[in-house]
């Protein structure tokens, strides 16, 4: 795999402190579940509904080079709002630079989510959800009071969260999906996870050049055959239009990947040759991109 531009999801800008450990909370409905996998693809360790207890154990042996971010709640067990702002004391004693993010919301939105969705709320499981969704907010509203930041997401759609919850904590670094681009043969099949798919079987074929069927896509002279395609140029652009697109929306949407295949029949000469050149274009552009020939690779595991 070839890797242009690229660097870890979720780094902070320079000079700025990313947290080492952020704690979600908020009522049941509020997002906490978006908000954690928004992180998660950001780079942070995530897990849900921890026990306030095990947290210290936990922060014994932080993975390497990534922050942590634990959803607490009511649901959890030994929950208690005292408890939860005293283990902030102490991770800030520790320089981890704690952060206690709030996920709010309107009790009218927080019920009629519970009704649309037919669930029970886990603290009113044998009554009406209003009930649960006003103990629960009793229960937060020291954390709320106390939160570092507070995310409402009354009018929030699972998307806007998302990109909220990266702004708030990672900064404009999140706002760059990587691109990841992988080039096949059709007769072998579509590779798993692809977002666009280019045909470069309209792009004159170097197989039918006998000094250019040994080589593959990589080498500048089957690049320069392809690229004198009278088509190439359009081809090219339209790509480029397209992918900037639908870069932009991803990023919105604080998605991490988007993913690009490039195939031909063989994979071996113009599909490779596109997703090398369209890499080389983007990483040219400032996108985090990574490469990958799945033909040419099984060539060499074989």
């Amino acid at each position: 795999m070839t890797d242009m531009a690229e660097s870890s999801a979720g780094e902070s800008s320079a000079g700025t402190a990313r947290p080492g450990v952020v704690l979600v909370t908020g009522p049941a409905g509020a997002g906490r579940t978006t908000a954690l996998k928004a992180l998660e693809d950001l780079g942070f360790e995530t897990i849900d509904n921890l026990p306030l207890a095990l947290l210290p154990r936990l922060l014994d042996k932080p993975a390497a080079g990534r922050p942590l971010a634990v959803a607490v709640d009511p649901r959890t067990r030994d929950f208690d709002s005292a408890a939860l702002l005293d283990q902030r004391t102490q991770l800030e004693r520790q320089d981890l630079r704690p952060r206690l993010l709030f996920l709010d919301c309107a009790a009218p939105t927080l019920e009629a989510r519970f009704i649309e969705t037919r669930r029970r709320h886990p603290l009113a499981p044998e009554g009406q959800a209003r009930e649960g969704i006003m103990r629960e907010l009793a229960l937060l509203a020291p954390l709320r009071e106390a939160a570092d930041l507070v995310i409402d997401t009354t009018a929030l759609s699972p998307h806007e969260l998302r990109g909220a919850v990266r702004d708030l904590l990672v900064g404009a670094a999140g706002k760059d999906p990587r691109i990841d681009i992988v080039s096949f043969a059709y007769p072998a099949g579509l590779p798993a996870g692809l977002d666009f798919v280019f045909d470069c079987r309209l792009l004159d074929n170097p197989h039918w050049e006998p000094e250019l069927r040994p080589l593959t896509g990589q080498d500048p002279a089957v690049q320069a055959h392809v690229r004198a395609d009278p088509l190439h140029a359009a081809f090219c652009g339209h790509v480029l239009a397209l992918v900037e697109m639908a870069h932009g929306r991803a990023a919105r949407e604080c998605r991490a990947a988007l993913g690009l295949g490039f195939g031909c029949t063989g994979g071996r000469h113009r599909s490779v040759a596109m997703a090398e050149m369209i890499g080389r274009a983007l990483a040219e552009r400032g996108r985090r991109v990574s490469i990958r020939h799945r033909e040419l690779q099984a060539d060499q595991d074989s």
